[in-house]
């Protein structure tokens, strides 16, 4: 099996058929019966119906769908929790259905690691103790698990509560601890089952964040199921669509909106608050610059007329965002033969982080006389956002098709 160097898994022709006369219902799946004629001839029910894809190195790859869909069934098969009927699934190349037991247990315990909806706590044990469960279980000496796993509790956020036990934490801090059991055995993929569904909105839009974070920071490859549309495109790099047990379609946030693949999908996102889900990064454009480090006022007008604006993006040597010149300020420069642009320049602009959703700007977009500068953790320039951009970005796409 030939595998893309930017996969980490490949699923191939997967079928997952539950019940007492798998061979028979395989026979008629062959054939083209549909699944309800399937589980009344056999009682059996097919979970999952001749997947193919793949899941890239770094991402955050949701699967989504109903009750039933196929979803969760999906996810259990790539630790083989849940073995398929037939079919293949590759990861880094190979095959995991010719796994041994000491290689499937390795698999389990060193390269996969598993969030759960209900968090899956002892109760008897300390949070730092849960945390380094995984460890344990390694036989990971105590000095070392106990440092990792307390390396992970302040990555989520619990700095302090290592002697705390589960029933002192509210249900937003114990999926911490459940999501810092997971990151302190260095997996290279999560896998998260519906992991944030049990808590309120509050506590749920919190450990989105906290995923999107953690990612920012360890760049793992994250399988994440929900059955949340607005959690989904919040979170997902790229969603796969499931429906009784088919995968429908696999696209990014964006084309999944803007290119719903039948209606299953199209009915699915018609109620979708575009304004939530659209982050600054989906509607910034790149600004022509100037450079602070080595351009004058006379090179600032000069871009400045070619795009027919009247003020433009300074930045330095290294693409940190400084501030803006405009051009009665440059004009005023080049009069009294002045080339520094320190001279003009204002820094009192209006930032914003790439992920910021596009709801939480709208009002203060509108007001602002300049475009947002769009930058990232260490200051770089990302792009702008105009006022024009994000009226278009929110407007419902394909309406009328």
């Amino acid at each position: 099996m030939t595998q893309n160097n930017n996969e980490k898994i490949k699923v191939d022709h997967i079928t997952k058929i539950f019940g007492p006369h798998v061979r028979k219902a395989q026979e008629l799946l062959s054939k083209g019966e549909d699944k309800a004629h399937i589980l009344d001839e056999t009682g059996s029910t097919v979970g999952v119906d001749n997947a193919t894809f793949s899941i890239k190195n770094n991402e955050i790859f949701v699967i989504m769908g109903l009750s039933g869909s196929g979803k969760s069934t999906m996810l259990r098969m790539f630790n083989r929790l849940i073995d398929p009927t037939s079919g293949a699934i590759y990861l880094d190349g190979k095959d995991i259905m010719k796994f041994d037991k000491k290689q499937l247990l390795d698999l389990r315990r060193k390269k996969m690691s598993m969030v759960f909806q209900g968090f899956g706590l002892l109760p008897n044990r300390t949070i730092l103790e849960n945390a380094a469960f995984g460890l344990e279980v390694q036989d990971v000496k105590k000095e070392e698990r106990d440092k990792k796993a307390h390396e992970s509790l302040e990555m989520v956020g619990l700095h302090g509560y290592d002697d705390s036990y589960p029933g002192e934490l509210s249900g937003g801090m114990q999926q911490r601890v459940g999501l810092a059991r997971a990151i302190t055995n260095d997996p290279d993929i999560l896998l998260m089952d519906e992991a944030f569904s049990a808590l309120d909105p509050l506590n749920r839009r919190e450990m989105q964040n906290e995923l999107l974070e953690l990612q920012r920071k360890l760049h793992k490859t994250i399988i994440f199921i929900s059955h949340d549309l607005n959690e989904a495109l919040r979170v997902g790099d790229r969603i796969m669509m499931m429906h009784d047990g088919d995968v429908i379609q696999v696209d990014t946030p964006e084309d999944l909106l803007d290119h719903p693949k039948n209606e299953y999908v199209k009915k699915f996102i018609e109620n979708v608050d575009r304004s939530k889900i659209l982050t600054a990064s989906n509607v910034m454009v790149k600004p022509n610059t100037v450079n602070i480090d080595k351009d004058g006022p006379k090179l600032a007008l000069r871009r400045m007329k070619e795009d027919q604006i009247s003020s433009i993006f300074v930045v330095d040597s290294d693409n940190h965002f400084v501030g803006i010149v405009d051009a009665d300020d440059a004009n005023e420069m080049i009069d009294k033969n002045e080339k520094d642009l320190h001279t003009a320049l204002k820094t009192d602009v209006p930032t914003t982080a790439p992920n910021t959703p596009i709801g939480e700007l709208f009002n203060a977009i509108s007001k602002s006389p300049i475009p947002y500068a769009v930058v990232d953790d260490e200051k770089h320039l990302q792009g702008i956002i105009l006022r024009s951009a994000v009226l278009d970005a929110m407007a419902t796409k394909g309406a009328d098709d």
